[in-house]
């Protein structure tokens, strides 16, 4: 995969850049995922998409907590708990939709990356695609990418 940095910017009101997630986005909390929104999105995008991912999970490739595509590329966020109005895929945790932090109590700080994804083409498939399955369907066809961490410990 590579780097397709420009202008495109991702955020949340929830919390700041590098910032702690507050439990109500978490999975001991109300579990809603935070509104996301988004500006500058390149000419030529055709869709979007967004994962919800935790590198420092201890797992060979971390934990994902979030995957949405089917995302018009003129929308402009995702409201507080509306994933449901594109096309989730399955998350770590093995359902549909967003699943909020939850790292091991006493493991200690841990980053949740939200990534949005500029693609060219759409990405032409039902619900439920994993991370890796979406990552290899849109990796030729990202314009531009963006993102957001969080962070959270118990």
């Amino acid at each position: 995969m590579k780097l397709h940095l420009g202008d495109l910017t991702v955020s949340t009101p929830a919390f700041e850049h590098g910032g702690a997630i507050p439990s109500r986005h978490a999975k001991d909390g109300e579990d809603l995922s935070p509104e996301l929104r988004w500006s500058n999105v390149p000419e030529g995008a055709r869709e979007l998409a967004v994962i919800c991912h935790d590198p420092d999970a201890p797992l060979t490739d971390g934990f994902t907590h979030w995957v949405v595509y089917g995302i018009p590329a003129d929308a402009t966020g995702i409201p507080e708990g509306g994933g449901g109005a594109f096309t989730e895929g399955t998350s770590d945790f093995g359902d549909a939709g967003y699943g909020g932090p939850a790292p091991p109590p006493g493991h200690g700080t841990h980053h949740y990356f939200f990534h949005l994804y500029a693609l060219d083409a759409p990405v032409g498939a039902g619900p439920g695609l994993t991370r890796a399955e979406l990552l290899e369907r849109i990796d030729d066809h990202i314009v531009e990418q963006a993102r957001v961490v969080g962070t959270y410990r118990r």
